[in-house]
């Protein structure tokens, strides 16, 4: 089984027993921002979490074999069109260089690490229209002069 064989598995299954990704992620103690990129095919996940993930969505042992496996991260680099996503890619179109700005002005020159990072999502209820909290959490890599 591929990653886009085992994605469209965990879909299924997920949507037949009508699951949410946050009841999913509490079932194997992980988080769900990092269950659901692990479950797209972005991560690769440990063997126990692999294993709790297919015992609990009834999933045969090839998709917990394709769950373990490392990921070839390469997505589409053209503009997406989905609306949710689009705007993602709108914020750093338009935010990106003033947050390199202001990370380098406190930090010097380097990079946030998307390997020691974390991501989270919430909802805050607002009277004028619910709101989105988007948090990542990146160990600053500074660059290296030899």
């Amino acid at each position: 089984m591929n990653k886009l064989e085992m994605t469209q598995a965990i879909m299924v299954a997920k949507d037949a027993k009508s699951l949410t990704w946050e009841g999913i992620s509490k079932a194997i103690g992980m988080s769900a921002e990092w269950t659901v990129s692990a479950c797209l095919g972005m991560n690769s996940m440990p063997e126990k979490e692999a294993k709790k993930l297919c015992e609990f969505l009834e999933l045969p042992t090839d998709t917990e074999a394709a769950l373990i496996k490392f990921p070839l991260k390469v997505w589409d680099q053209k503009i997406p069109t989905d609306p949710l996503v689009y705007r993602f890619y709108e914020i750093m179109g338009v935010y990106g260089e003033s947050m390199k700005e202001i990370i380098q002005e406190k930090c010097g020159d380097g990079i946030m690490s998307a390997i020691d990072f974390t991501l989270s999502v919430d909802k805050k209820e607002d009277p004028k229209g619910d709101r989105i909290i988007v948090t990542m959490d990146g160990k600053f890599l500074p660059y290296k002069a030899w």
